[in-house]
């Protein structure tokens, strides 16, 4: 375990949100400790002050791939968040080197913030090679990102504050139907899709490709929760919070080019609330696959 030591309060301050994603994406290794090594990374700014799951889910993949052999690739993480972040602080990573095999690797890795974890998360790497193949095609139908409104479009009446939560954030983001952000239009359903990318071109680096994948798989996928019940981002009094996350890495794919995120949620009980989504390229290519559960709870939910 580490104590946490290194863990200094550093903010990104970026007028570029682009920028802030490529920061916190970059590590610094700090040595290791008995079987752990270590590695500190940065929290980007956000409005509420609580590090973004996607963050420290894709600084968490970052730190483990720094310490695997060469060639090998994340193909799974299992996570869970166990404490809120402090997006004006710093974190600390203690990855431990599970297993290395003849084609798989396996690490943990803690993220610390005050010598505490904030997330667990233990993934699987491994050498590409053949194998039998299918894949779920892309659902038809559905409008290309190009032939949506623009993200603006959707946030006029905004409170200044709340709309600096969409319009600060590093990606391009277009719903199918229409975004939940101030109400639920249409039918409530457990399902939607979502075109995702970054705002401008990353280097191509496909280990950073695949990390910025993890950062942009937890974005949205809790609103086929909240889609199934009219709920919108902007309820008074709405609590919202991820608890696990699971992702399967299936095809190489860039997070600067249109993706497809297809949502839908088979169950909510009793406070907590189950999505899954797939991940498409724009050609219709089964890029990933995730699942997550949260918590929800509105102003007449009792505890």
């Amino acid at each position: 375990m580490t104590d946490g030591a290194t863990n200094t309060p550093r903010e990104v301050v970026e007028a570029d949100p682009v920028a802030s994603l490529l920061a916190v994406l970059t590590l610094s290794f700090s040595g290791a400790r008995t079987t752990e090594d270590i590695f500190t990374g940065v929290s980007q700014s956000m409005p509420l002050g609580r590090v973004y799951g996607g963050q420290v889910l894709s600084q968490s993949i970052v730190a483990a791939s720094h310490t695997l052999p060469p060639g090998r690739t994340v193909h799974s993480m299992h996570g869970y968040f166990l404490r809120p972040g402090d997006s004006s602080a710093g974190i600390t990573f203690a990855v431990d080197r599970i297993h290395d095999g003849r084609s798989f690797s396996t690490r943990r890795t803690q993220a610390y913030q005050d010598g505490v974890p904030i997330f667990s998360m233990i993934a699987s790497f491994q050498d590409e090679g053949p194998g039998v193949e299918h894949a779920e095609p892309m659902p038809s139908g559905i409008p290309h990102a190009d032939e949506l409104p623009d993200l603006e479009d959707h946030l006029v009446g905004l409170h200044p504050m709340s709309k600096r939560m969409f319009t600060d954030r590093p990606l391009d983001v277009r719903h199918v139907p229409g975004p939940i952000y101030l109400h639920v239009e249409g039918e409530h359903v457990p399902h939607q899709a979502v075109w995702l990318r970054t705002r401008r071109s990353l280097p191509d680096d496909p280990d950073l490709h695949r990390a910025a994948l993890a950062y942009l798989s937890d974005m949205t996928i809790q609103e086929s929760v909240l889609r199934a019940h009219g709920v919108a981002w902007s309820t008074p009094g709405l609590k919202v919070a991820s608890l696990d996350h699971a992702m399967w890495w299936h095809r190489f794919a860039r997070v600067d080019e249109w993706l497809l995120y297809v949502q839908e949620s088979p169950s909510a009980r009793g406070g907590r609330g189950l999505a899954t989504g797939r991940i498409y390229s724009s050609e219709g290519i089964l890029v990933a696959s995730v699942a997550q559960e949260i918590t929800i709870r509105l102003p007449h939910d009792r505890d």
